[in-house]
């Protein structure tokens, strides 16, 4: 077995500073989206259908997209539409295919909910960093991301957006 390679001070500092900011960021961005009552993961949602063709968009794909479990995501899209923020439907040539749909009342709640969650993630992250350090971010992400994922990466992070 080889020996562990310890983080140095440096190290340190960067992985625990990342990991602060990082639970940090995601709960106060939470609390600022629970007061348009919404949770993160209903934003996360709500933002892929508003974007996908025709507000729709299949749950395998959904997952890909999220990053997420097939069980959170069903789990997460049953909570939704009990609230009657998105719709199951079939795939009409796979029945064993499910798609989630964004609704009316869903992206009503994305339209009310946008507008304060960009002051958020301004206020509390964006506003603080110069554009180079902004620029940094999305290397480091670039660096990191395949690593982590054989998704391919988001078009917003390939310049693609």
């Amino acid at each position: 077995m080889s020996e562990t390679k310890w983080l140095d001070r440096d190290e340190t500092r960067a992985w625990r500073g990342y990991i602060a900011m990082s639970e940090m960021l995601e709960a106060r961005l939470g609390q600022d989206l629970r007061k348009a009552g919404l949770s993160s993961a209903d934003y996360t949602v709500l933002v892929l259908l508003s974007e996908a063709e025709d507000r729709r968009m299949g749950l395998s794909e959904l997952c890909a997209e999220a990053q997420w479990s097939k069980s959170r995501v069903s789990h997460q899209i049953r909570r939704m539409q009990e609230r009657g923020l998105v719709e199951r439907a079939d795939d009409a040539d796979d029945p064993r295919r499910g798609h989630a749909v964004l609704t009316e009342q869903g992206a009503e709640a994305l339209r009310a909910a946008a507008p304060a969650h960009v002051d958020s993630v301004r206020r509390h992250f964006l506003d603080h960093l110069t554009r180079e350090q902004q620029a940094a971010l999305v290397d480091i992400a670039l660096s990191v991301l395949p690593h982590l994922s054989p998704a391919p990466l988001p078009p917003e992070l390939r310049g693609d957006a």
